[in-house]
């Protein structure tokens, strides 16, 4: 018999260009469900992946055949030595997606999210705050270097830098008993 038959190329196909990656793919993605309002993205995700990931694993697989063979080695139906090591593959990917979740009817659960109540709430004001006080007591600090003569202005720069450092001591207490509760 000189060529495979359409159900053998087929199933060729398949194990070079989608098998080995989809296994891959569901054992990185356990989580991902082809559901809901982003299904179609999902989907899209996923073949794109399958496909690019089988591509590289042939290339890589072929890559080591050719390096561990003197002679070289043959893709053919007689001798499937390539298509063996990629089946064990894509095996050792479906049995990893399998013992992470990958097929199951609820998704793994994944690492949750670090909570968004604290330290989250004005961070944007509270940083342009810091740096508007920070800006303030430079301008103070060299008010009081260039200015030094009056003494009645020197305490009352030295009282507005005390009132700045004050403020920005508060703030950060007021952050760590935020983050200790």
């Amino acid at each position: 018999m000189d060529g495979a038959s359409y159900p053998e190329a087929f199933a060729g196909l398949l194990l070079v260009f989608f098998v080995p990656g989809y296994a891959l793919t569901r054992a990185t993605f356990p989580e991902w469900r082809i559901r809901g309002r982003v299904a179609l993205l999902r989907f899209l995700e996923t073949v794109t992946l399958s496909f690019v990931l089988s591509v590289v694993l042939t290339v890589l697989v072929g890559s080591a055949l050719l390096a561990t063979n003197p002679g070289g080695f043959q893709a053919y139906w007689s001798d499937p030595v390539l298509e063996a090591v990629l089946t064990a593959v894509a095996l050792a990917g479906f049995l990893v997606a399998w013992r992470r979740g990958a097929f199951s009817k609820t998704p793994p659960s994944v690492v949750p999210r670090p909570s968004d109540d604290v330290g989250e709430e004005g961070a944007w004001e509270l940083t342009r705050e810091l740096e508007e006080l920070n800006r303030e007591e430079r301008r103070l600090r060299h008010a009081l270097r260039t200015r030094a003569s009056d003494a009645n202005e020197s305490a009352q720069i030295r009282t507005d830098l005390e009132r700045l450092r004050a403020r920005r001591e508060e703030i950060r207490e007021q952050r760590e008993a935020e983050y200790a509760t």
